[in-house]
């Protein structure tokens, strides 16, 4: 099971930019889908809503709210899973979790946070 470990939120105003990482160790990374899920404040629902994921063949799949703003990659070289954000908007604030998943196992990261101030 691999562990995860997640960086590169902060705050940044509309429009804006911001690159995140996640960097996994342990056995098996090409193995998992890789996803990005978040929790916006307030929200009760456990780990939030999935904003990106990413199989094992590289092929990614995006909801509608952030299709053509983020781009999800991985590099299993490295053991880590990138996202870009670009044109953030104040609801995309939250906390930002890398997920890995396969069948037999889950694993989740802390989560970062990012605000996107007016």
């Amino acid at each position: 099971q691999v562990q995860l470990v997640e960086s590169g939120g902060g705050l940044v105003q509309t429009g804006g930019s911001l690159r995140l990482s996640c960097a996994a160790s342990g056995p098996g990374f090409n193995t998992y889908t890789m996803a990005w899920y978040r929790q916006a404040p307030g929200k009760q629902r456990d780990r939030g809503e999935l904003v990106a994921r990413i199989n094992r063949g590289h092929t990614p799949n995006y909801p509608n709210y952030v299709k053509g703003r983020f781009t999800i990659s991985r590099d299993n070289a490295k053991n880590m899973v990138y996202m870009q954000m670009n044109s953030l908007k104040t609801e995309d604030t939250a906390v930002y979790f890398c997920k890995a998943e396969r069948p037999s196992d889950t694993s989740w990261g802390h989560g970062t946070q990012v605000t996107v101030s007016t």
